[in-house]
């Protein structure tokens, strides 16, 4: 896992002083995500560990919860989602904030570890693996 917390705080901080525009790319076709929210927070285990033998998990998480309103990603979702499916892929979002006067533009890189969907939207809950400053 390669994820710079400075740059987290920094994505954390950014994010909670204005609502910053992320976008999820997926099969070549790019989803706004609204109501984002970044944090770390505990995982149900008691040491760093190998979930399933599919992925690993330590015992603290950065996890991103967000809202997207096109419907039509939900079939596209299936195989990225951890779980019972074990061809899981990362999820790419991202965004640009501003630091030091510096824009830069981030890539964060998650897996999918829940979702649900309602009449219009889905909000998608992950898990932040890998995050880049582009």
């Amino acid at each position: 896992m390669s994820v710079n917390a400075d740059l987290l705080k920094i994505l954390m901080a950014c994010n909670g002083k204005q609502s910053l525009k992320f976008l999820l790319y997926l099969n070549g076709v790019t989803y706004p995500i609204t109501c984002v929210s970044v944090n770390n927070t505990s995982i149900p285990v008691n040491e760093p560990t190998t979930r399933g033998g599919v992925y690993f998990s330590d015992k603290f998480a950065y996890k991103m919860r967000g809202v997207i309103e096109d419907l039509s990603v939900v079939p596209l979702l299936t195989k990225k989602m951890l779980g019972p499916n074990t061809e899981f892929g990362d999820l790419k979002i991202t965004t640009h904030i501003e630091s030091d006067g510096i824009r830069r533009n981030l890539e964060i890189f998650t897996n999918l570890t829940n979702s649900v969907q309602t009449p219009n939207s889905i909000e998608l809950s992950m898990i932040i693996v890998k995050l880049e400053s582009t």
